[in-house]
């Protein structure tokens, strides 16, 4: 069998898998969830699940990873409809808070954000990830930027403040109506874009 048709079988066995385990930590959480319980659910071996991906944590990271592609995706095929980095921002917002109250891993990925400590080659992956997330801020910003809507400030500090937000929302508009939650997102999205002080030139 060649190499790219092992590497192939392996990755469609990882989604099964993934798939299969992921109603689990839908319904019963993250913590909640053995390995036990996963291999009762795939009717795969432990010494298969973890020859896929390491441990529990390395599974449910896949999931993560997997989301955030969507995420891309979904993004990629909107941004379009966007036409001023303004505009962007508040779609931004908007897309983040539907995922956010739609996404069924939504309650586990809290979870595990917030869990114990992780393995070294865990926390490496999760700051990969992030990393993504404040390349795609940087970009989203620095567009703004050349087409002269935004300030030409340090852009890498923006994104980080753009990542930050966004965690904050998530963790505090859980308990929001979905109406609510949006007004929130949006209400932040303005903040960030136009600052709360008055500007005293215009005063």
């Amino acid at each position: 069998m060649s190499l790219n048709k092992k590497q192939l079988q392996s990755e469609q066995t990882k989604k099964k898998l993934a798939d299969a385990s992921k109603a689990l930590f839908v319904q019963k959480g993250y913590k909640a969830t053995s390995i036990e319980d996963i291999v009762a659910a795939t009717g795969s071996s432990k010494g298969n699940i973890y020859y896929h991906f390491k441990s529990k944590e390395g599974l449910f990271l896949y999931l993560i990873d997997e989301w955030d592609r969507e995420w891309e995706a979904s993004w990629k095929s909107k941004v379009h409809l966007y036409h001023t980095s303004t505009e962007k921002i508040y779609g931004l917002a908007e897309q983040l808070i539907m995922d956010d109250i739609n996404h069924p891993l939504t309650k586990a990925a809290d979870e595990f954000f917030t869990g114990e400590k992780k393995e070294n080659d865990i926390e490496e992956r999760i700051a990969v990830l992030f990393e993504r997330h404040i390349q795609f801020n940087k970009q989203l910003i620095q567009e703004g930027i050349d087409s002269g809507e935004f300030n030409d400030q340090n852009v890498e500090h923006l994104a980080l403040i753009l990542e930050s937000t966004i965690i904050g929302l998530s963790q505090m508009s859980r308990k929001l109506e979905p109406g609510e939650a949006l007004a929130l997102y949006r209400q932040a999205a303005s903040v960030f874009l136009h600052g709360i002080a008055k500007d005293k030139q215009h005063n």
